[in-house]
């Protein structure tokens, strides 16, 4: 890996500006998340307890909250999860002790290359980025753990490990939770499980840290996961999500819960039944927030298209095949501006999309912002 030393990280920045931001960092007037106005209303994620999934008399409850709530908001909590506290809690601690150590320790893994397996940056891809946000992270791809964990970063010299049975936990939920998801499309729960077992794991372990103008600027603008879904953990609130109504609604820290969103490759699957629904970062001008955002995809050259089984006269195909290699190939030659266009460019129009170039073939039956050029890998 070639590291790339033509940036500098937030964490650097925040110990330079103590009352303004740097001026490619300040959105435009229209893309600021306005923090000031009302509809940043509080929204209170379906909580589901998978512990009663493996109880006869309580699956069908959980597999039905499951469906409604990938239908409305292709958002939902998850509690008794089976993920001990002090794994989740150590994740956390790791992280934050990586991105204190000094630059020099972490500019060794940095890269201008998304192909790069782990990988250290700024902003979402600084190297062609018009306009900066406020976050630093480090990618870690995570499956399958053992041909990867040794390129992970050894300093803080526990991260490999504490990291690397926080990777090993999500690998196992996301499977589980992948599981109740295809039941509750009416799919075998079989459905596609070779290509989640040996699916695509990427760890994207962020730092916002806090900021002088949280109105002016964003930790990470708006949009949707590319993969079938993400599970988030983090130290504070920070999420927003949009509504059918292109309002932002922020989502109130949960301590102990993961937050499991459907990403593009599970709507897709769905023939548009369920959600990949738009989300943002905001930040905060006293608290420095943390996430870890578990990614998992199918595997990497892997097309997907809508399940035959979700196909009908009443449910035409509506998107088509489209692989996360290609996906990369897109986010590697365009930056956020090129690809993504104004936010009220975003939320005004009405065609789906599959990973940017990918067009839906017809609007999916649920009304969502278009994704057209919206095809940049970053997660909360």
């Amino acid at each position: 890996m070639e590291p790339d030393s033509s940036f500098t990280s937030v964490m650097e920045l925040t110990l330079e500006c103590q009352k303004n931001i740097p001026e490619q960092y300040v959105l435009p007037p229209l893309q600021r998340p306005n923090m000031s106005l009302t509809d940043h209303i509080p929204t209170s994620l379906p909580l589901i307890d998978l512990s009663m999934i493996n109880q006869p008399a309580h699956r069908s409850q959980v597999i039905d909250e499951v469906r409604a709530a990938c239908k409305q908001l292709g958002f939902f909590q998850v509690i008794n999860h089976g993920i001990p506290t002090s794994v989740m809690k150590d994740a956390l601690d790791s992280a934050e002790e990586f991105f204190n150590l000094p630059s020099e320790a972490k500019m060794c893994f940095a890269s201008a290359d998304v192909h790069e397996p782990v990988r250290y940056g700024t902003s979402m891809n600084h190297g062609k980025d018009k306009v900066f946000y406020w976050r630093d992270f480090i990618k870690l791809y995570a499956n399958p753990i053992s041909e990867w964990i040794h390129l992970w970063p050894s300093n803080p010299p526990s991260y490999r490990e504490k990291m690397g049975s926080y990777a090993d936990a999500m690998h196992t939920l996301q499977k589980q939770l992948m599981e109740v998801i295809l039941e509750s499309l009416g799919l075998n729960a079989n459905y596609l499980h070779e290509d989640i077992e040996e699916g695509s794991q990427v760890l994207a372990v962020n730092c916002y840290p806090s900021c002088p103008e949280p109105d002016l600027a964003l930790g990470m603008p708006p949009h949707t996961d590319y993969g079938t879904l993400t599970i988030l953990n983090q130290s504070h609130q920070g999420l927003e999500i949009m509504d059918h109504d292109k309002k932002w609604h922020s989502v109130p820290f949960n301590e102990g819960a993961l937050i499991v969103q459907l990403g593009d490759q599970s709507e897709i699957m769905s023939n548009g039944r369920y959600r990949s629904t738009p989300h943002r970062a905001i930040l905060n001008v006293q608290k420095k927030r943390l996430s870890i955002a578990s990614l998992h995809s199918l595997a990497i050259e892997k097309k997907i298209g809508p399940a035959p089984e979700l196909v009908d006269e009443q449910h035409p195909v509506a998107y088509k095949e489209g692989s996360f290699a290609e996906f990369l190939d897109c986010i590697s030659h365009n930056s956020v501006s090129d690809v993504k266009g104004s936010q009220q460019q975003h939320t005004q129009s009405r065609r789906g999309v599959v990973w940017g170039r990918w067009n839906v073939d017809k609007s999916p039956p649920h009304d969502k912002p278009e994704k057209k050029g919206d095809c940049f890998q970053e997660d909360l």
